[in-house]
């Protein structure tokens, strides 16, 4: 079992920055893919992007590439992602999530993850 907590989400103008943060516990940290996942009124949960075992390897959808990064400190079982350069199109819920395998073909797929938490609001005004 992995829980995941969230943290740092806000009201931010657009062009300004936020840093969210995911408190894991229960696994060797170092061996579980961390996910961000975003949810936007009446729209699908997307892939935001995702941190493979020790954060060798990063991938982002297009949409925030070159805007967000993910970055994790094992020894604190945290996992971060740095939004900069916000836009209001960026107001939505986002989660972060875990597995503990890595599937390279399927990364972005929500439903290959099994483990979320609760999920911190960022809202983005214009």
């Amino acid at each position: 079992q992995v829980q995941l907590v969230e943290s740092g989400g806000g009201l931010v103008q657009a062009g300004g920055s936020l840093r969210l943060s995911c408190a894991a516990s229960g696994r060797t940290f170092s061996n579980v893919v961390m996910g961000w996942f975003r949810q936007a009124p009446g729209q699908e949960r997307e892939f935001v992007g995702v941190s493979k075992w020790n954060g060798d390897m990063t991938y982002y959808s297009d949409s925030v590439k070159g805007r967000f990064t993910i970055s994790r400190d094992n020894a604190k079982n945290t996992v971060y992602l740095q939004m900069n350069s916000l836009k209001p199109d960026d107001t939505a819920v986002y989660y972060c999530a875990a597995s503990i395998y890595w599937r390279s073909a399927t990364y972005y797929d929500k439903n290959r993850y099994e483990y979320w938490g609760q999920g911190t609001q960022v809202t983005v005004s214009s």
